[in-house]
């Protein structure tokens, strides 16, 4: 089941189903997961890795009450040891200012 905003644009049809239409988009991981500046680091080798930019699949927006976009976003998110596994995120609210269209 997909989160429904109410700008989610379907495709498809009752009898055949509809689903979401995806829209291809980057996320910017270290402006999404932005450190407190003078936090100090403690490293730990199997942790998430929150640097750079992932792909995405946006299918609806939701407004905020000041004005700001907030995109319903599936992605992945990668460890930092390399383990070929990913953390899968569905459904998420992800603010505009950290996504750019693909291509």
């Amino acid at each position: 089941m997909t989160l429904n905003s109410p700008f989610t644009v379907w495709e498809g049809d009752n009898v055949h189903g509809r689903r979401a239409v995806l829209t291809g988009v980057s996320i910017r991981l270290d402006r999404l997961f932005a450190r407190v500046p003078g936090t100090p680091r403690h490293v730990i080798e199997t942790g998430l890795d929150l640097t750079g930019s992932v792909d995405g699949r946006l299918h609806g927006r939701f407004p905020s009450v000041d004005g700001d976009w907030l995109g319903v976003v599936n992605y992945e998110i990668g460890y930092a040891d390399g383990r070929r596994d990913k953390l899968h995120l569905v459904d998420q609210l992800v603010p505009f200012h950290v996504l750019r269209k693909r291509d």
